[in-house]
Formats: structure tokens, C-alpha cells, sequence
């Protein structure tokens, strides 16, 4: 007989999923946009007590309010996922180190922002750690050059695809071979976690649904073409599909942010959106989580922890 474990963070769980649903009109929320709140776990693992949050700005939450910590030029928000999941299930300890415009070389090195230096993020770890997410990997293949790129060239060819063609010119894909490249550094920087906090439960955290899941984008709302969403929707699903291998060849969890938050993309009106546009109507960072898609992504966090479990002996 299969003994279960009543769940500490179940109420919090289900007010985090009440938190996004209740902004969000009834009538505008998909079974997606539901999902956080309708699908409460049951069971989870024992509570973490130690949490430390690496990442970059999708972590950090640039403009949200309110904006905190050190140095300022992080951009870190008191909203953002990490401190709504530690406030969530409550931890004893919690250390946001994410940092906006981080790469994996500042997982390891120390980052230059405005007003200071954002110390190597991988220094916040020591072996009574028992909880770590990772947002890392959009920087490194330049995520904000391709935004600013893409917003220049594609309206030149409304009905053509002139950052798709940028990218691919000569037949091979550079986003595509920078998303390869990245691997290896974030099975790197995985390595170095289970080392430094060998007793840790790991999260790599992937990216939200930026674009629209399926259809041609909302040009000239926002400057992409069809053609040019259709790549850089794939290009993303690359991103989190490398992150998604890496998390399993390193023996840790992924949590997929991507499919609780379609419907909730760029292109939909403010109050569904998620993810803001070039030009926010919400306070975020242009194409970055606004308060509502953290809340979004928060839950999807504590949420993956309901996987597993607990078996009596000799059940």
C-alpha cells in the first residue's frame, strides 16, 4: 500500500495559481492560462530550507516593481519568480544572485552592471543548499541583439522572413549553432552546482512563450513577420529543448515554463499578456515577464516539485 505524505505547499501553491487567474478575465483564459491554479499538486517532497537562485534577466525581472537588492544594475525585482517561490514554500534561507544581461561566463565570473559588480553567481552556493534554479542561456546566444536585429530587418520584407535569411545565410542556422555552443556550458555550470551543493534538488528553469505558440505573429503590433516568427518561435523551442537534454544528461529537473504560459504572449491584450512587447503596457522590461507571467512562472516551479511521492516501507 502506497503511504502518501500530506503537502506543505499546496495552499500556497493554489494561491500563487489563484494570483495569476484572478487577474486574467474568465472569459479570456484558456485551459493553458488555467492551468497554474486548476491543477493544485497533491503531494510534494519535503519543503526546501535553503534556496539560492541563479539566472539571468528572466530570473531577475528588470522593472518590475519593487526593484531591490545589490547592485541596483541587476535589476532584480521583489516580484520576480525566485522571491515568489521562497515566499511560497517558505524557506529559511533564500539568495537571489540572478543578474539581468547574465551569461553562463557569469555563473563563474564576476559581472559588470551599472553602480557595481554582480559577484560570480556560483559563489552563493555552499553544501546546505538544498534548493537551486537556473535561468541561464538566452543571453548567450544574444537574445537582445536578435530582438533589436530582427525589429530592423523584418519589416524591410513584411510578407518575406529578413532576420530568418540573416541568420541563415550560406545554409547554416547561427542561432541554431550558438544554442549547441551554449550546451556545453551549462552542463558546465551544472557540474559546478552539484559540487558546491551536492545535497541540492536543481531546477533549470526554462523560457516562457514569447511569441505566439502558433499562427503569424501580430505585425505590425509587433515587427516580425510571419515569417520570421515561425523561426524565432522554433529557435526558442531549440533553446528550451537543449536546456530540457542538458537538465536530464546532468541528472536534474527541468520545469517547463513555456507551455503554461501560451496564450499569454506578446502579441495579447494587457491583462492576459504575460510577456511584454517592444513598447510595455505593464511594468517590465520590453520582452520580458511582466509581474502576472513571474507569478506564472513562479507556479510552474513549485508545481514541478508534486512529481514524486512518498512511499512507506515495505509498501
Amino acid at each position: 500500500m502506497t503511504r502518501i505524505r500530506p503537502v506543505r505547499w499546496a495552499a500556497p501553491l493554489l494561491a500563487l495559481g489563484l494570483l495569476v487567474a484572478a487577474a486574467v478575465p474568465a472569459a479570456a483564459q484558456s485551459p493553458s492560462a488555467q492551468s497554474p491554479s486548476a491543477q493544485p499538486p497533491s503531494f510534494l517532497q519535503p519543503p526546501a530550507q535553503n534556496y539560492v537562485a541563479l539566472g539571468d534577466s528572466y530570473a531577475a525581472g528588470p522593472l518590475i516593481p519593487l526593484q531591490t537588492g545589490t547592485p541596483a544594475g541587476c535589476l532584480r525585482s521583489n516580484r520576480n519568480y525566485p522571491a515568489l517561490v521562497a515566499e511560497t514554500i517558505g524557506v529559511r534561507e533564500f539568495r537571489d544572485v540572478s543578474c539581468s544581461g547574465a551569461t553562463t561566463e557569469h555563473l563563474a565570473g564576476p559581472q559588470q552592471v551599472t553602480l557595481g559588480t554582480n559577484p560570480p553567481q556560483l559563489d552563493a552556493l555552499t553544501d546546505e543548499v538544498d534548493l537551486v534554479t537556473l535561468t541561464m542561456g538566452g543571453n548567450d546566444i544574444g537574445f537582445g541583439s536578435i530582438v533589436s536585429e530582427c525589429a530592423a530587418r523584418s519589416p524591410l520584407q513584411p510578407y518575406g522572413a529578413a532576420c530568418r535569411d540573416f541568420y541563415t545565410a550560406g545554409g547554416i542556422d547561427q542561432l541554431a549553432e550558438r544554442i549547441e555552443d551554449t550546451a556545453g556550458k551549462v552542463a558546465e555550470a551544472l557540474s559546478e552546482i552539484e559540487s558546491r551543493s551536492p545535497d541540492a534538488r536543481v531546477l533549470v528553469v526554462g523560457y516562457p512563450a514569447i511569441l505566439p505558440d502558433t499562427g503569424p505573429g501580430c505585425y505590425p503590433l509587433i515587427p516580425f513577420s510571419p515569417g520570421d516568427v515561425d523561426y524565432l518561435r522554433e529557435t526558442e523551442k531549440r533553446l528550451n529543448a537543449m536546456l530540457e537534454r542538458e537538465a536530464g544528461e546532468a541528472g536534474v529537473d527541468y520545469v517547463d515554463t513555456y507551455t503554461p504560459t501560451i496564450g499569454h504572449d506578446i502579441c495579447t491584450l494587457p491583462g492576459t499578456k504575460w510577456i511584454e512587447g517592444l513598447v510595455p503596457t505593464s511594468p517590465a522590461a520590453p520582452v520580458h515577464p511582466n509581474a502576472l507571467g513571474m507569478a506564472a512562472i513562479a507556479a510552474a516551479v513549485v508545481g514541478s516539485q508534486a512529481d514524486e511521492t512518498v512511499l512507506a516501507p515495505g509498501a
